[in-house]
């Protein structure tokens, strides 16, 4: 079986092997796969400080960190001691053409304007994908990727983690089954930024830190001056490096929903929002509202009724009286059903209750038959994908649906106007829109 089937597929084999699965954390036959062949892996790792610290320590529990790169030498040194026996690199491009047939997969934990170029390089050479999320910069990217992995025939994963939790595929369990009813509203919000954001670009230069190959951070984007404004962690809320605060949380927030409701490819998509500052920054807060048509259920139960999706940021919130007496979480998700709601106070929408509607009263439902495998772990998910196993959940199929329909967002937050969204022609139907689905890269970091 190729490891890049459509959901549809996915959905249908799942269902198919029901009866064989098992309660909370147990593995079920989808998952099968001996401990021997996922150890002999080799990985190599992309980024291995920040979140690319774990990433590159889950590849070394399932398998062998055979070579590692970071564009901080500091932070490579700090990796090194980790992974003695690795090679070290701080062009990742240096270290796939040396490693040659050295390496199997990769691990890409770099920030999110390199996710593409450093993942799509290594998939040309027919090596497995794991991506952090999101899993590109931009919608064009996204679509690049899935194309790419699934004529490869590759195993991929997308670090929403939350995928592989035990709740969240109970969440989209019970709201295919119609626990709830019929849903027409879903509402996710976040607490980020945490970051600076909804600043201007700045006027002064700094001197490169020792160690910082600052080249080989900016990768596709525009030539600019280092300043410590955009680098560690704090480019997040620049437009050429980052996602801002949908990008970095919406592939975990929108997971739940998006998966339970075949929420992909909106109608079209609005956004009100504090202003995008210079053109080069995301802006400090921001509400984002998904307009979704009727569309295939991934079961083949006929159709989805139209729904809305509204994504809200920067201390915007969903109205007080869909959950009436509830402090809304920092992070969470609100599913409005003709039965009930359903609550999240969860970045993953693991961890959930179900309300009468307009109330806080208990909901009392029978819990529906398992349909989807229990995982048993995300990385490992991806490490038997890559020893030939069942392709992982959130591989770059579904992930990259998923955050393609996300960075619709973006693509509304920068034009300034209600964009309309046609997925089969992979256009907005504007010229000028069009052009902030992908980007210009510099010479020597293109996907083509």
């Amino acid at each position: 079986m190729s490891h890049q089937n459509n959901r549809r597929d996915f959905m249908k084999s799942s269902a198919a092997i029901g009866a064989g699965l098992f309660a909370g954390h147990s593995i079920s036959p989808v998952f099968a796969q001996s401990r021997s062949s996922v150890e002999q892996i080799n990985y190599a790792c992309v980024g291995v400080e920040g979140k690319g610290s774990s990433d590159s320590k889950d590849a070394g529990g399932h398998g062998n960190v055979v070579a590692i790169c970071d564009i901080d030498e500091r932070r490579l040194e700090k990796a090194a001691a980790r992974f003695p026996k690795a090679k070290k690199f701080v062009d990742y491009r240096e270290m796939y053409t040396e490693m040659g047939d050295g390496f199997d997969a990769v691990t890409v934990s770099t920030p999110d304007h390199s996710h593409a170029p450093a993942s799509v390089m290594a998939m040309k050479m027919g090596k497995h994908c794991f991506c952090q999320k999101p899993l590109t910069w931009s919608v064009s990217e996204a679509r690049r990727m899935m194309e790419l992995a699934k004529e490869k025939g590759l195993a991929t994963q997308m670090g929403n983690q939350g995928t592989s939790n035990t709740g969240l595929r109970e969440a989209v369990e019970l709201v295919r089954a119609g626990v709830i009813g019929e849903v027409k509203n879903v509402h996710v919000w976040t607490n980020r930024p945490i970051w600076p954001q909804g600043g201007g670009v700045p006027k002064e230069t700094e001197e490169i830190p020792k160690g910082l190959h600052w080249d080989l951070f900016l990768g596709p984007a525009a030539d600019r001056p280092y300043h410590s404004s955009y680098q560690p962690f704090k480019w997040r809320g620049w437009i050429d490096f980052g996602t801002g605060a949908l990008g970095d949380m919406a592939c975990h927030t929108f997971n739940m929903a998006c998966m339970a409701l075949d929420l992909f490819d909106p109608n079209t998509i609005e956004a009100d929002h504090s202003g995008v500052v210079e053109n080069a920054m995301y802006p400090s807060r921001s509400t984002i509202k998904f307009e979704f048509g009727e569309r295939d259920r991934g079961d083949d139960n006929g159709k989805w009724g139209a729904c809305n999706l509204t994504w809200y940021d920067g201390g915007n919130l969903p109205a007080a009286e869909l959950v009436p007496g509830e402090k809304y979480s920092s992070s969470g998700t609100i599913i409005e059903g003709s039965k009930a709601t359903l609550y999240s106070p969860n970045d993953y929408g693991a961890a959930f209750s179900i309300y009468k509607t307009g109330t806080k009263d208990k909901f009392e439902y029978e819990k529906p038959e398992p349909s989807l495998p229990r995982s048993p772990g995300h990385f490992k998910e991806y490490a038997i994908a890559c020893a030939g196993g069942e392709p992982a959940m959130s591989n770059f199929d579904y992930a990259g649906r998923l955050t393609g329909t996300i960075l619709l967002g973006n693509v509304a937050l920068r034009a300034g106007k209600k964009v309309n969204w046609d997925a089969k022609k992979f256009t907005t139907g504007d010229a000028e829109t069009d052009k902030l689905l992908g980007r210009n890269y510099r010479e020597g970091w293109s996907i083509d």
